[in-house]
């Protein structure tokens, strides 16, 4: 048995640990997660009894019962490093199959692909298209919807309390070009077939 399966169960055992302690200890599982997903510990492991694990997919490893996974759901595993965009990235990359999915069992023709959560698509989006932008993101210097909108992937908005004419006029100024202003004007008179 070598070392590093080893060693990876260290990691597989203090992150399943975290999961099913709760509380507190949650605290510890998105850097617990980085190191297990950067370094695939998840892959292939020794558990304490000295069985040798071996998983091809990363839900499959999430959703297997300890001492050969974590025994949980995915679902559960994206909500405690959602605020974490350098574990959701990992996870993320970690759930994609390298094919893009299996979809052999479904009508191609009324299905929508999912994308994940609006964050982890937005990391995926920036990943593949906008690398620059993407280690922005995981750096903490910009959010994965700024750079999305820096990157053009998404319009720009802002949001105005519509009970104050004021507050949204300061806000269409202050976003707005002129000629953009002049445009929503004649729409607004009823003059523009907007």
């Amino acid at each position: 048995m070598s070392n590093e399966a080893t060693a990876n169960n260290v990691l597989v055992e203090a992150l399943g640990s975290s999961l099913r302690s709760g509380g507190h200890a949650l605290a510890d599982a998105p850097a617990l997660l980085k190191k297990v997903l950067a370094e695939q510990a998840w892959r292939d492991f020794v558990t304490r009894r000295g069985e040798r694990v071996t998983h091809e997919r990363f839900a499959d490893f999430v959703t297997t019962p300890p001492l050969k996974g974590l025994g949980s759901d995915v679902a559960l595993v994206r909500r405690i490093v959602a605020n974490d965009p350098v574990a959701l990235d990992l996870l993320d990359q970690a759930l994609q199959n390298p094919h893009g999915g299996d979809y052999s069992n479904v009508d191609n023709i009324n299905i929508a692909r999912p994308h994940g959560t609006s964050q982890s698509h937005a990391l995926r989006r920036l990943r593949k298209d906008a690398p620059g932008l993407h280690a922005e993101v995981l750096a903490g210097r910009l959010s994965a919807h700024g750079a999305m909108v820096q990157a053009g992937f998404r319009p720009k908005t802002v949001t105005v309390p519509v009970t104050r004419p004021e507050a949204v006029a300061r806000s269409l100024l202050k976003y707005m070009s002129a000629d953009d202003i002049a445009k929503l004007i004649t729409v607004l008179l009823g003059k523009g077939d907007g």
